[in-house]
C-alpha cells in the first residue's frame, strides 16, 4: 500500500445563534441542514438507511450492551433529526447538537482535502439558506472542536484497513504516532484544560478531552484508539479505523498531511514493517503534555528508555516510512506518496528549527503567529478575553469574517486546491469509489431513491410492492469505470435496476 486507501472525514461544526445564547443547538442545526436540503434537492429527499449500522460492535471481540451505552453512541437510531444524502455522495446531518458533514469515500489524501473543503462550502451555503427563511436569526458555524466551556465535538477520520491486521498491532504502533501527530495537525487553541480556564496556548483543540488509551466511546472517556468495529464494507475483508482524536483543520496542508501520513503508517502496520517499539509511557498524559508546549521542546519517555520530543518521534515514523516506500516501490512510488513524504520531512525539519517557518502550512502555527501579533501590538497576556475571540474568529467559516480566510486572501496560507475544484466537489462525487454510484443515483433518479447509506442504495420502483435494495458492500466498485456508461444510458431507475439485477 501507499497513501492510497479508502478514507474520509466527518466534521461536526460549532454553532451559534446571533442574539440568542440560549438557543437550542439541535433546532438550529436542523434548520441549517433542512434549509440546504430545501434549496438544493429539488425532488424526493432520500432517508438515511440505519439498518446495516452496528455502533456497539467492538474490535476487541464483543458487543457493548445497549443498556450501558451512552445515548450518544447509538448512532443506529433514527432520532428524527435532519439527515440528507447529497449528490456528491456525502452525508449532511444533525449529530445531536451539531451539524455534521461526512465526506464521500475517497482514495487519496488530496481528494480527502477536496471533499473536506467542499463540506465547508456546503455548510456556508446552508447557513445562508437558513438565514433567508422568514423569522430566522443569523446562524454562524465554526470549524473548530470546543466551546471553551468544557464541551468538545469531533473531527473524525475513517480509514479502511485489512481485517487480517491484528488489532493489537494497530494499537501498539499507532498510539505513539497519534501522541506526536499533533505537532503537524493541531488546530491551535487558546486555553488549557477542558474548560480552557488555565491560561496559555496549545497545539490541539482535542488533546485535553482524551482520558483513556483504548475504548469504544466517542463522547465520554474518549480513547486515543477507538475500537468501533463498523466497517460499512465486507467485514471479512475490511475493518474501518475510526479516528476520533484529530482536530478540525482549515489549512489544506494540515489536512493533507493528517490523512496522508496516517495512511502511510497504517500501510506499514498492515505489512508488518514496523519492527522497532516506539511505545510511549503514559500516552494520555503524553498527548496532553505535547499539546501544551508550543515550543515543541517537551520530551516524552519511550518504553525503550529514550526521551524524544513530539517532532523527534514523528521523525522516527518518517524514517520508517521513507524506508518502507523505498523498499516496496522504489522509484515507482506514486506522486502523492512522494509528495506526502517530501512535505512531511520539510515540515518536521522546519518545526525543529523554528515553528514559525510553518505558518503558511499548519493551522496551529498560523493561529499562534496571528495571536502573537495581537499580543505584541496590544500587550495582551494569555488571559485576555480578546485572544479567545480571535481563536474563535479564526474558525468562522464566513469568508468575510473568518481570520483563516483573511490569511488566505493575504497570501499567507498555502493552498493545494483551486476554488473551481472545491465547488465541483460540492455537487459531484468522487469517480473511483462507490460514492460515484450513490451520488449519481441521487442526482439522476432522486424521485425513486427511498433511502441510502454507505453500503446500499434503496429504490422505490413503480409496480413493485416492496423496496429494492442494491448493496454496495465493496467500496471500490460502483465507480465511474464500473457503472458510468450503464448509468449514462439508463434513463430511469427501473432501467438501471433491471440492468444491475438482470430482472
Amino acid at each position: 500500500m501507499s497513501v492510497r486507501r479508502v478514507m474520509g472525514t466527518e466534521v461536526e461544526y460549532g454553532i451559534s445563534v446571533t442574539g440568542q445564547p440560549q438557543a437550542n443547538p439541535m433546532v438550529a442545526s436542523s434548520q441549517v441542514v433542512n434549509a440546504y436540503a430545501s434549496s438544493t434537492l429539488k425532488a424526493r429527499r432520500a432517508r438515511w438507511d440505519f439498518e446495516e449500522e452496528s455502533p456497539l460492535r467492538d474490535a476487541r471481540g464483543f458487543d457493548m450492551s445497549r443498556h450501558v451505552a451512552d445515548p450518544s453512541q447509538l448512532t443506529d437510531e433514527d432520532l428524527g433529526l435532519a439527515n440528507v444524502i447529497l449528490t456528491n455522495g456525502a452525508r449532511l446531518y444533525v449529530d445531536h447538537a451539531h451539524p455534521e458533514f461526512s465526506t464521500p469515500e475517497v482514495t487519496t489524501p488530496l481528494d480527502a482535502v477536496r471533499w473536506d473543503k467542499a463540506g465547508e462550502q456546503v455548510m456556508l451555503d446552508a447557513t445562508k439558506a437558513a438565514s433567508q427563511l422568514p423569522g430566522n436569526p443569523q446562524i454562524t458555524l465554526y470549524k473548530n472542536n470546543t466551546d471553551n466551556k468544557g464541551a468538545s465535538y469531533g473531527a473524525h477520520e475513517n480509514y479502511l484497513m485489512r481485517r487480517s491486521t491484528p488489532f493489537a498491532d494497530i494499537v501498539r504502533h499507532l498510539t505513539p504516532f497519534f501522541v506526536s501527530r499533533q505537532v503537524i495537525t493541531g488546530a491551535g487553541r487558546v486555553g488549557i484544560g477542558q474548560d480552557g480556564k488555565k491560561h496559555g496556548f496549545q497545539l490541539s483543540q482535542r488533546a485535553d478531552f482524551f482520558e483513556v488509551e483504548v475504548g469504544l466511546e466517542t463522547t465520554l472517556k474518549r480513547p486515543i484508539i477507538n475500537t468501533r468495529d463498523e466497517p460499512h464494507a465486507d467485514p471479512e475483508k475490511y475493518r474501518r479505523l475510526h479516528v476520533i482524536l484529530g482536530d478540525a483543520n482549515l489549512a489544506e496542508v494540515s489536512t493533507y498531511l493528517k490523512v496522508g501520513t496516517t495512511s502511510l503508517v497504517l500501510a506499514m502496520i498492515e505489512d508488518g514493517f514496523i519492527a522497532r517499539d516506539l511505545s510511549v509511557d503514559g500516552p494520555v498524559s503524553a498527548l496532553r503534555a505535547v499539546s501544551h508546549d508550543p515550543t515543541l521542546t517537551h520530551t516524552v519517555t519511550l518504553r525503550d528508555g529514550r526521551s524524544l520530543t513530539g517532532v523527534q518521534l514523528q521523525l522516527e515514523y518518517l524514517d520508517l516510512a521513507k524506508k518502507y516506500v523505498e523498499d516496496r516501490y522504489g522509484a515507482d512510488a506514486d506522486p502523492q506518496t512522494k509528495d506526502v513524504l517530501d512535505r512531511w520531512e520539510s515540515v518536521l525539519d522546519r518545526l525543529e528549527r523554528d515553528p514559525m517557518l510553518c505558518a503558511a502550512e499548519l493551522d496551529w502555527v498560523a493561529k499562534l503567529k496571528l495571536l502573537q501579533s495581537y499580543r505584541d501590538r496590544d500587550g495582551l497576556d494569555w488571559d485576555d478575553a480578546k485572544l479567545h475571540l480571535i481563536d474563535l474568529q479564526y474558525a468562522d467559516i464566513r469568508p468575510e469574517k473568518g481570520l483563516y480566510h483573511r490569511l488566505v486572501r493575504a497570501g499567507r496560507i498555502e493552498r493545494l486546491l483551486d476554488e473551481a475544484s472545491i465547488e465541483a466537489a460540492m455537487h459531484e462525487p468522487p469517480t473511483d469509489t462507490r460514492a460515484y454510484f450513490r451520488g449519481r443515483c441521487l442526482e439522476k433518479y432522486s424521485a425513486n431513491v427511498a433511502a441510502a447509506s454507505w453500503d446500499s442504495v434503496i429504490f422505490d420502483l413503480p409496480g413493485r410492492e416492496s423496496l429494492q435494495r442494491v448493496p454496495t458492500i465493496d467500496p471500490l466498485r460502483g465507480t465511474r469505470r464500473h457503472v458510468g456508461e450503464l448509468m449514462d444510458r439508463s434513463e430511469t431507475a427501473e432501467e438501471l435496476f433491471a440492468a444491475l439485477t438482470g430482472s
